[in-house]
């Protein structure tokens, strides 16, 4: 397990990180820190790199520059603590179709060496309320359903961060209100939260700090309340629609 030592309130940290594909630089040295309980929402216009630092923290991206670091430690040198630690969403599900939804938590708790896997299963299926299409192919479920899948996937192995890209995408209202609930009280369980949404309300009613990006660098990052949101929205419309980060 990977807090299994005395020291230890776990932190996650990007350290100088920069993040380039070909000639796009999609991060320029972004410094962040991710302490216990922390509940951070992930602002900006398309192509801020929301989705790009999200990779790079979860560690499925790696850094072109800079470090990530799972309690002072590079999670590179440690993949297996940083892979149980953090519990992962992408905007695209990247579920197997032609497995049931059990099956795909199955293969996801396997993966992660789960013990009492009837059990975490359960749980997970009972908090996203999927029970009813745990035996149907994934293929054949709605993209809310999907949704519901990819989230009780990255929630499976109890992860200590949840880094969640577009987590609200395709949910119904009820999904939406039960999803809301439930990650507002991740920081009383001592868990931390970094997520994206293009529903900016929606996020701030959730999250209790803002990191705001534009061009891959941070403009602000600090407390909801003392954000200078007139000014980070004006930025985002002067920007327009562009490439998703």
């Amino acid at each position: 397990m990977p807090f299994d030592t005395p020291r230890a309130k776990p932190e996650l940290e990007l350290r100088d990180v920069s993040k380039q594909f070909g000639d796009l630089q999609a991060l320029r040295g972004v410094c962040l820190r991710v302490a216990p309980g922390d509940s951070i929402l992930l602002y900006g216009p398309n192509g801020a790199g929301k989705t790009t630092l999200l990779r790079v923290l979860s560690t499925l991206a790696r850094p072109s520059e800079g470090k990530v670091l799972l309690n002072g430690e590079d999670v590179h040198s440690n993949p297996a603590a940083a892979k149980s630690a953090i519990g992962f969403m992408t905007h695209t599900t990247f579920l197997y179709g032609e497995l049931t939804v059990r099956e795909n938590l199955e293969f996801a708790g396997k993966l992660f060496g789960l013990r009492a896997m009837a059990e975490r299963l359960s749980n997970a299926m009972e908090t996203f309320h999927l029970h009813e299409r745990a035996e149907t192919m994934v293929r054949e479920l709605s993209r809310g359903y999907q949704q519901r899948v990819s989230l009780a996937r990255a929630f499976l192995h109890d992860p200590q961060f949840l880094l969640l890209d577009e987590p609200f995408t395709g949910l119904d209202a009820g999904s939406t209100e039960s999803l809301q609930t439930l990650l507002r009280g991740l920081g009383s369980q001592g868990k931390s939260l970094i997520f994206s949404t293009h529903d900016f309300e929606q996020g701030k009613a959730i999250a209790r700090r803002l990191v705001a990006l534009e061009g891959g660098r941070v403009l602000y990052d600090g407390p909801m309340e003392a954000a200078p949101l007139a000014a980070l929205k004006a930025g985002e419309r002067s920007h327009g629609a562009g490439a998703r980060s």
